[in-house]
């Protein structure tokens, strides 16, 4: 019988996109078919790289290609930005499987159903640049997300807190100010699109929020104290709001995160302005 964990690994290290999408729903199928041998005492594979076509190139967030909505290789190039992102996801998706074994049979279920949306995800922002004449691979791309993984892979719960609970919450403020944008332009079918994303990642935050304080627990520590602390040890800055309060009590952002959030955004941008001023 295959292994979950061998075959998330084996698609972590799949080049082709679609092979990998595909690769991926053929887990989910023996997944849920219990098809699977599920062994808690599995070793963790740890795969830093995962693979990857040669393109898109990964560059530094400054170098990256223009985008807006002035022309069409514009817009492809937004579309662009967010199908790496979730390619990205889904690689993530694997990668939290294979890397924490042990865990609840609940965690991979909940991972491998966010390994299945990301994938549809990409293939719905594929589409739409396809439309414009462009593909996955014809813009550069960043790897601050996958960089991060890397960086907290050592724990579980620093990458829930870090990279499902701050970078990926992003989407959730980001998206819908996107969706306006594309409707001003009437560009249909990428609005349902973007709306199917925004409402999933919903879902995919609050299964970070669910494994970040299940972590917590068994530590016994205060999840969110926990949450800033963590905030404080990986990031540079904090979170940029503005902040997408509704969906993010969704994805099990507690009132007290919330008002940190803003409070400590606030913060930031008054020093930020003082600096300005000053200098």
């Amino acid at each position: 019988m295959n292994n979950l964990f061998q075959l998330s690994a084996q698609c972590l290290r799949i080049k082709d996109p679609q092979e990998k999408i595909s690769f991926g729903q053929e887990i989910a199928s023996q997944w849920q078919n219990n098809s699977l041998e599920f062994a808690p005492d599995f070793s963790a594979v740890i795969i830093n790289n995962p693979g990857a076509i040669d393109k898109p190139e990964i560059v530094p967030l400054k170098k990256l290609s223009k985008r807006g909505f002035r022309s069409d290789k514009q817009i492809a190039a937004l579309l662009h930005a967010l199908a790496h992102i979730e390619m990205t996801a889904v690689n993530l998706s694997w990668d939290s499987i294979c890397r924490y074994p042990g865990m609840p049979k609940s965690y991979y279920q909940d991972w491998i159903n966010t390994a299945l949306d990301e994938g549809r995800h990409f293939l719905l922002l594929q589409k739409e640049m396809n439309k414009l004449g462009y593909d996955y691979g014809d813009f550069v791309a960043h790897g601050e997300l996958w960089e991060m993984a890397v960086k907290t892979g050592h724990n579980l719960m620093h990458r829930m807190a870090i990279v499902h609970r701050v970078l990926e919450a992003r989407a959730l403020d980001v998206v819908p100010i996107s969706i306006k944008q594309f409707e001003e332009i009437k560009l249909v079918d990428t609005v349902k699109a973007l709306t199917t994303i925004a409402n999933d990642e919903i879902g995919h935050v609050a299964a970070g929020t669910k494994w970040f304080r299940y972590c917590c627990e068994q530590e016994q520590c205060d999840s969110d104290k926990k949450f800033f602390e963590l905030i404080n040890h990986y990031m540079s800055s904090p979170p940029r709001g503005p902040f997408n309060e509704d969906a993010r009590i969704k994805a099990g952002f507690s009132e007290y995160e919330m008002t940190h959030l803003i409070e400590n955004d606030q913060q930031y941008k008054s020093k930020q302005n003082m600096s300005m001023k000053q200098g």
